[in-house]
């Protein structure tokens, strides 16, 4: 595939990102507090999808990995705001499935080779493991999202998200920077900001 198209699909991903902190942004400084619309988990859902796609093409499983852990939960959250079911059940069946027809369609076609996913000469072992320490530290922001929405019932986004985002964009903006990957340093870039600002209005309402 073309590089364009692979790069096409990633900046959309990550401006689909960027648009969902964008409105959560606008939003709290609205409410002068972190408010977590709807619409954040929905674009959410949609750019995991793509930039998991971007992450195969690419073949960067450090990529593929921090979507696949954090696209369930995107879900689980919507499901808690009562917005889920509002979906159509057709388009309900198709996110909630097409991840793992994904996985399934192109191992049983050979397209997945797990050595060269773990072995691409672009990627050195150490940068690799950088990588995919950088996506585990992003997607725990989501597990611990997901644990504080459980035991409250409610789906927010606490002090702890906020601080792990910031730690876990600074080591991929790192990544970005060796791999000399654009998709990731524009979208994490813009990210920071608006970690930086939710951590401040959360720590002034608390005070």
């Amino acid at each position: 595939m073309k590089d364009w198209i692979i790069y096409s699909i990633g900046f959309l991903a990550q401006i689909l990102f960027s648009s969902r902190l964008l409105i959560q942004w606008i939003t709290s400084e609205k409410q002068r507090k972190v408010i977590t619309p709807s619409t954040f988990w929905t674009l959410s859902l949609i750019a995991s999808f793509l930039l998991f796609i971007y992450g195969y093409l690419r073949l960067d499983f450090a990529i593929m990995l921090g979507q696949s852990l954090t696209y369930f939960i995107y879900i689980r959250n919507l499901q808690l705001q009562g917005q889920w079911q509002k979906f159509p059940k057709l388009i309900r069946y198709f996110l909630f499935i097409a991840p793992i027809l994904i996985v399934i369609f192109y191992y049983n076609n050979n397209k997945i080779d797990i050595e060269l996913l773990f072995k691409n000469e672009a990627i050195p072992l150490w940068l690799l493991i950088l990588g995919i320490f950088a996506q585990i530290i992003f997607t725990l922001r989501f597990v611990y999202q997901w644990i504080h929405a459980e035991r409250h019932k409610e789906s927010t986004l606490p002090m702890g998200f906020w601080v792990l985002s910031l730690i876990g964009a600074g080591l991929i903006l790192t990544y970005a920077i060796i791999r000399k990957d654009p998709v990731l340093l524009v979208g994490h870039l813009f990210g920071l900001i608006i970690y930086i600002r939710n951590a401040y209005l959360i720590r002034r309402s608390n005070d």
